[in-house]
């Protein structure tokens, strides 16, 4: 468990940040700027809050009141973090095997049960890497060793600072499956940097929504990614509901494949997945209608009967309609459609949402 509340001046603002999570994948997400990466650096005890506190499984590893000095301010080397940066930051001199078990004495020496390294290397896929040096290995095989090298320190945080934003579509993907397989096999804690949607909606258990320094919003992934007034942060004109689902079979024929949702049966796409998978999906709210009657002869596969539970102002003519259809589904249409429909808080419609505009993301087991 985290606990977070700390403040801090920087140059251009002032970093105001209060959240907690537990275990899984914990994401930082905002636009450049926003004091993601500050904040993380006072978490790994590289920087020094003006005050607040910082509680990594009941254990405080910084405590300072608005006035007087600092009662609790554990060194870095103490704090029990690994820290995953942007760039692998492996040392040239030491080969793969000698990058991994750096710094696991002080891990042993904790009296904790320590992450195997056999389990680790198996899990990365590094047995053929363990005798060659970084310098002769791919951006995606050095990000690998560097996320050995964090867990076998054993942490009881795991920091992961944008680890995705060098490598290509393909690496992402590989390193994304590698992170979920850490997340579900050593029930680690782990704070996650990203700017990218993408990343977050694929992996995130909690989502903690950052810009100009301040928490905007934390809580469940889904929940903070679905909410309209959260859109402006969350994807603007391609922010939407966050659902997840089990694949329930396919149509190789036609090239789709069936989600059981609480909202209902979904056809999407179809997805590399075998039926019993979980996955985690986005349906944008510009790509859903809305009709007050049912609909046969058209095109669109997805028709979903629900109330309609809220509407939120979306600016340029438009509206955001939440419709409660099992979970809060949101369609943003014009304001013209939303008059000549004659919709209101509690008006039974039906949301039209056209299979090829779901992203679909996998889930593993974990969860």
């Amino acid at each position: 468990m985290l606990e977070v509340s700390v403040t801090r001046p920087l140059p251009a603002l002032t970093l105001e940040a209060h959240f907690s999570a537990g275990r899984g994948i914990t994401a930082l997400f905002g636009p450049s700027g926003a004091g993601k990466t500050s904040l993380v650096r006072m978490l790994a005890g590289l920087d020094t809050p003006a005050h607040g506190r910082i509680i990594v499984n009941d254990r405080p590893l910084f405590e300072r009141a608005a006035t007087g000095p600092a009662t609790c301010n554990i060194p870095p080397q103490k704090r029990s973090i690994g820290y995953v940066f942007q760039e692998n930051r492996l040392f040239p001199h030491y080969t793969v095997r000698g990058n991994l078990t750096y710094g696991r004495t002080s891990a042993a020496a904790a009296g904790k049960a320590p992450v195997t390294f056999d389990d680790t290397v198996s899990l990365l896929g590094l047995e053929a890497l363990l005798d060659r040096k970084p310098a002769t290995l791919s951006g995606g095989e050095q990000q690998r060793v560097a996320i050995g090298r964090a867990l076998l320190s054993n942490p009881d945080l795991l920091i992961m600072d944008e680890p995705l934003s060098s490598l290509d579509l393909a690496r992402r993907h590989e390193i994304m499956t590698l992170i979920e397989r850490i997340r579900d096999q050593f029930d680690q804690t782990i704070i996650y940097i990203s700017h990218s949607i993408e990343e977050v909606i694929r992996l995130a258990d909690t989502l903690v929504l950052m810009d100009q320094g301040k928490v905007q919003a934390f809580g469940p992934a889904t929940d903070i990614l679905s909410r309209p007034a959260l859109f402006p942060f969350t994807g603007g004109s391609d922010a939407g509901t966050v659902v997840e689902g089990i694949v329930t079979g396919h149509d190789p024929d036609h090239r789709l494949s069936r989600l059981d949702t609480p909202a209902g049966l979904l056809t999407l796409p179809l997805v590399p997945a075998e039926p019993g998978e979980r996955l985690r999906i986005r349906i944008r709210a510009r790509d859903i209608a809305i009709s007050t009657r049912p609909v046969e002869q058209i095109s669109i596969l997805n028709r979903l009967r629900g109330i309609v539970s809220a509407v939120h102002p979306a600016g340029s003519g438009s509206v955001d309609v939440t419709i409660d259809t099992g979970v809060p589904l949101t369609a943003r249409i014009t304001r013209k459609s939303f008059d000549d429909l004659g919709l209101d808080v509690g008006t039974e419609v039906f949301a039209l949402v056209k299979s090829v505009t779901a992203d679909a993301y996998h889930r593993h087991s974990g969860e």
